[in-house]
């Protein structure tokens, strides 16, 4: 089942991650970059902000996708990353998508530190909180724009959907495709590609219920 196509834009406000101070942690690209592994946090307007936590629901579509482009993309010569790489979408911005492709004729990324290669395709998979779904519904979807990212895809386990926009000469995104089961076997930019949505839900289906006094 697909979607009528649409057209996405503006900004919104994120939260910093703040000192014990209450004073907000600013940082350069290069500063961002160099920060330990395990301390988290994406770049906005220079300011350290906070990032989501990712719950089992959304590693399982992460995992799932991760393998669709691999089989797809890997015998190619093209490439797949995973959530802890980061790019530098802007000046003072820095983002860690929740998979990236490049595709095989396109310019790659480098081995170590900050990312400045547009990927061809970002994938944000959404999380229930409203201030992720503006982040990644709007923030991102401007800069990944700018930053020339070809294919931005949104997946939405709660709504079971799949969206992808496409980059336009005016550097705007329009979405290219929007569906929610069966086969989708005509994927924007990705020829060759076959997604069988049905499979990804079923899968997601297979995980537990939530315990009602552990829901924040």
């Amino acid at each position: 089942m697909k979607l009528e196509p649409d057209v996405t834009m503006p900004t919104m406000p994120q939260r910093s991650v703040r000192t014990a101070d209450e004073s907000p942690r600013r940082l350069t690209l290069e500063e961002w970059a160099a920060l330990p592994e395990d301390e988290p946090g994406e770049l906005c307007r220079g300011e350290l902000v906070e990032e989501e936590v990712p719950d089992y629901v959304h590693e399982v579509v992460v995992g799932w996708l991760i393998h669709m482009f691999r089989g797809w993309v890997a015998p190619q010569g093209g490439l797949v990353g995973g959530s802890e790489a980061k790019f530098g979408v802007a000046a003072d911005r820095g983002r860690k998508p929740d998979l990236t492709v490049y595709l095989p004729a396109s310019a790659k990324p480098p081995r170590r530190g900050i990312v400045r290669v547009p990927p061809d395709i970002a994938v944000e998979v959404l999380s229930p909180e409203a201030r992720h779904v503006r982040r990644d519904r709007l923030e991102k979807m401007e800069e990944y724009a700018a930053f020339g990212v070809r294919f931005y895809w949104i997946v939405d386990p709660e709504a079971r959907t799949v969206e992808i926009f496409q980059l336009g000469a005016d550097r705007r995104y329009a979405r290219a495709l929007g569906a929610t089961e069966g086969l989708v076997d005509d994927v924007p930019g990705c020829p060759g590609l076959t997604l069988n949505l049905s499979d990804l839900w079923a899968e997601t289906d297979r995980l537990g219920r939530n315990d009602p006094q552990q829901v924040q």
